[in-house]
């Protein structure tokens, strides 16, 4: 799983944005609006009333379905998407179909909407079905027309019921690492150790097996980092703790070795601890003035104490192992993940490695913002991306994506495709 890059305190990310760029929909026509704030203001009768306060981490009551059928007339505009349509989105579709090929994928199924169950060979025929249309038709109007003819489309529930989705915004980096402890390399990453236990299914965190075989709450950040406890343990050496400490929020990353080969390393589990955004603990000291990865390393080179104080405020703490260069970066369906085309959920509510389209706004590399209509496929998750109304944009790798993934943070709608019963 690449590295999350963004400024909300949720999923594996830094901190929380000042502002939230909203845009979603009621009538299925593209961008509605812009919000700026997290507060919108209604006013009735001469009297203000204070919405209620986004909690995009919110969960699904017990029972219920992240995704509801679209009415007819509510879609989006499939055929602009289908115009703007790139090489990225055929290579994530052939990802997904790769996956939904290996047996070990049928496991997921069936998947629950509000009104449908929907099993394994419904996802795939989906997903094939699409690749096909985005093949055969000819414009944007004969595309959305199709779609509509043969797919059902399904909307998000969101947070708040209502469809609203926060998105943000993850790459891929790169780092100089050395195989061993140098004077230059001094911050571990570890591999996964053996007591560790995880969900044999979901790969969720348990907890910690003790020698007497009871399961425990594993220790937190401080204490694994200050006692040594996986000393002897440690994959790779990294230049700083704020390096090493990127990486786990990563989940994965492209290391330079000193003889100058190159080495990956990806996600190998995490502890069962709570996850609390670096950029928010030290905004809320005081301590720095924007949410962002450039003001945590420009605060680390004035004062690096202090972040790595900060850092100990998230008790999570997580383990990487070799990777196959070929299929780097990895989401979590172990299929490879493509720039503004795979999108990372909350696999506990979402389907993988389906068709789906995101509505909202981004930013260009120059600053200014642009609209986000695009299909992409299910391919990812994170260690905070657990609930409906949060979704994450994988935008490739390079000092580009890097500076696209740090500036998503928008709210918008989330739509999936499955083709009618």
């Amino acid at each position: 799983m690449p590295f999350r890059f963004f400024r909300a305190a949720t999923r594996s990310n830094f901190g929380t944005s000042v502002e939230v760029r909203s845009r979603f929909s009621h009538s299925g026509s593209g961008f509605r609006g812009v919000m700026v704030g997290f507060f919108l203001a209604a006013v009735a009768a001469g009297c203000q009333s204070t919405p209620e306060k986004p909690d995009y981490e919110r969960h699904l009551p017990p029972g219920a379905a992240a995704l509801e059928p679209v009415r007819a007339g509510d879609e989006p505009d499939f055929a602009a998407a289908w115009a703007r349509r790139d090489s990225g989105l055929r290579a994530a579709v052939d990802q997904s179909l790769s996956w939904f090929a290996a047996p070990s994928s049928r496991e997921w199924w069936p998947y629950e909407t509000t009104d449908r169950s929907i099993t394994h060979d419904d996802a795939r025929r989906s997903v094939e079905r699409f690749a096909q249309l985005l093949d055969e038709c000819r414009s944007g109007e004969e595309f959305q027309r199709r779609i509509l003819d043969e797919f059902r489309v399904y909307r998000s529930v969101g947070w708040n019921g209502d469809g609203v989705v926060l998105y943000t915004g993850y790459y891929a980096p790169e780092f100089d690492a050395s195989p061993i402890r140098t004077e230059r390399f001094t911050a571990p990453i570890h591999r996964r150790p053996d007591d560790l236990v995880t969900h044999p299914r979901t790969g969720q965190p348990i907890g910690r097996r003790l020698p007497s075989g009871r399961i425990e709450q594993y220790p937190d950040r401080r204490e694994i980092e200050e006692t040594g406890m996986h000393d002897g343990n440690e994959l790779v050496w990294l230049e700083t703790p704020l390096d090493a400490y990127v990486v786990q929020v990563n989940g994965s990353a492209k290391l330079t070795m000193p003889d100058g080969t190159v080495e990956f390393i990806g996600y190998d589990g995490k502890t069962d601890r709570r996850y609390t955004g670096l950029g928010t603990t030290l905004f809320d000291r005081g301590q720095i003035e924007r949410k962002d990865l450039p003001a945590i390393y420009d605060l680390y080179r004035r004062d690096p104490g202090a972040v790595v104080e900060g850092m100990m405020a998230n008790e999570n703490y997580v383990y990487f192992r070799p990777y196959d260069g070929s299929t780097w970066p990895s989401g979590s369906l172990g299929r490879k993940v493509t720039g503004l085309s795979s999108l990372a959920t909350d696999k506990s509510v979402y389907p993988r490695g389906c068709v789906l389209f995101v509505d909202t706004e981004g930013i260009e590399v120059s600053g200014s913002t642009r609209p986000i209509e695009r299909f992409m496929l299910d391919q990812d998750t994170g260690g905070a991306i657990r609930a409906p109304g949060r979704a994450d944009i994988y935008m490739g790798e390079g000092d580009q994506a890097e500076t696209l993934a740090g500036g998503q943070y928008a709210e918008g709608e989330l739509f999936y495709l499955f083709l009618r019963q």
